[in-house]
């Protein structure tokens, strides 16, 4: 064991040597390892990180949670013609849900029934999405009123002229004045602001981002659109399982009750949708999957140049060494020793492209995260998968050098 240690601790210093020696020759070598790690692993950090930005979104609804549509968010650009004829789901559906799935624990109706100005004083706010929904609805999405409060129960059920802004229309209308039990016009009626949602966060993927948005309650909703008409942007029924109930006991709770009051006959189809998180996560896999594979091509390119690169620098060296090789094998050196000592000289020149990669990487990383707005890193495991290529590609462009000089003749390798 000693000796191997001894092997590897010399293999090292000759491979430093060999790059402060020529240098220009180990630049060359190593910058086909060095840029196809860059590839590789850069693209790993941005896809993960990317990936956990947009999961932590998603997980911010949680996996518990149906909505009930005239659309799937998988296959409507397939049955695009079926799904439109579909009728929007109603407020009464919404009622019976409410009040006959018991494995429900939470349940909203929302719909976005125009977008509009809203107005205070000489103060305006453009292109503001009025949502109508019931009580259970911020608490549903997981957001937070930031300033007063919410929507009583009996102000949602009496269509009260009380609203809950959103963040940016509340800094639009009101800047820096306290908006609580203020006055706003909204198409020509006057509401009172209840309170103001918390501004959402800088995820690229924002599933519950009400900043540009005014809630009103759905029975005042009711007066400024036609809920059963199709040009009703969307209607949606979102449903959260009771804790300790399965989802599935939910999908299916919610569709009997649903078919049942659209009369639905056993052998006809539903007409709407049980849509859930998962079935976007499915879809981000086969993305995510994809951008790694496009990385992995890049960079595999450039690693086998610098594999190339590596396996003639390993030629080269045991070229000019081939009388010390002779020297060494006459004074008992075995043929693992010789294999060993270039293998590792190898593996050290590789590893240390690979470490200059990384470290790429990491500064690319800390820019990015500026100018991105959202935190990327560089993993752990994406530095172990660095440095583990860079042992694989030492490993095999030094073997064929490495297995010259362990097999050359102790004689004529002195006599050359």
């Amino acid at each position: 064991m000693r000796v191997i240690f001894k092997i590897i601790g010399e293999s090292a210093i000759l491979a430093l040597g060999q790059l402060s020696g020529n240098k220009l020759r180990s630049f060359l070598s190593l910058l086909g390892i060095t840029i196809g790690i860059f590839c590789i692993i850069s693209v790993f950090s941005g896809v993960d990180s990317l990936e956990d930005n947009v999961r932590s979104s998603f997980d911010k609804l949680g996996s518990d949670i149906i909505f009930v549509e005239k659309f799937s968010w998988t296959d409507s650009h397939k049955k695009w013609w079926q799904y439109i004829k579909r009728p929007n789901p109603s407020f009464e559906d919404y009622e019976l849900v409410r009040d006959k799935v018991k494995s429900a624990g939470m349940s909203c109706f929302y719909t976005v029934v125009g977008i509009s100005t809203l107005k205070y004083k000489s103060n305006s706010a453009t292109n503001v999405a009025i949502m109508g929904t019931t009580a259970d609805f911020i608490d549903m999405f997981a957001s937070e009123i930031e300033q007063g409060r919410n929507l009583t129960p009996s102000e949602y059920r009496t269509a009260a002229n009380k609203v809950v802004l959103g963040y940016n229309v509340s800094e639009a209308l009101f800047g820096g004045i306290d908006p609580i039990n203020k006055t706003i016009k909204l198409k020509g009626r006057k509401y009172k602001v209840a309170g103001v949602i918390a501004k959402s966060g800088d995820d690229i993927i924002n599933v519950a981002d009400f900043d540009d948005v005014v809630l009103v309650s759905a029975e005042s909703a009711k007066t400024m659109a036609n809920f059963k008409s199709r040009n009703v942007m969307r209607t949606t029924i979102s449903l959260k399982a009771k804790e300790g109930s399965d989802i599935e006991d939910l999908k299916d709770e919610v569709t009997g009750v649903i078919r049942a009051n659209h009369r639905l006959r056993p052998r006809e189809d539903d007409d709407f949708s049980l849509n859930e998180m998962s079935m976007l996560t499915s879809i981000l896999d086969v993305v995510f999957v994809s951008l790694n594979a496009v990385g992995f091509i890049i960079g595999i390119f450039a690693i086998i140049v610098g594999m190339f690169s590596v396996a003639n620098i390993m030629f080269v060296s045991v070229k000019e060494r081939t009388p010390l090789i002779g020297v060494k094998k006459a004074l008992g050196a075995k043929h693992y020793i010789i294999l060993l000592e270039f293998l590792i000289e190898s593996v050290v020149l590789c590893i240390l492209g690979g470490l200059l990669g990384l470290g790429l990487v990491y500064l690319v990383t800390i820019l990015l995260s500026v100018a991105a707005g959202f935190p990327i890193y560089l993993s752990w495991n994406n530095v172990i998968l660095g440095v583990g290529i860079s042992l694989l590609v030492g490993i095999v462009s030094g073997i064929i050098p490495a297995y010259m000089a362990s097999r050359m003749d102790p004689v004529e390798a002195i006599r050359a």
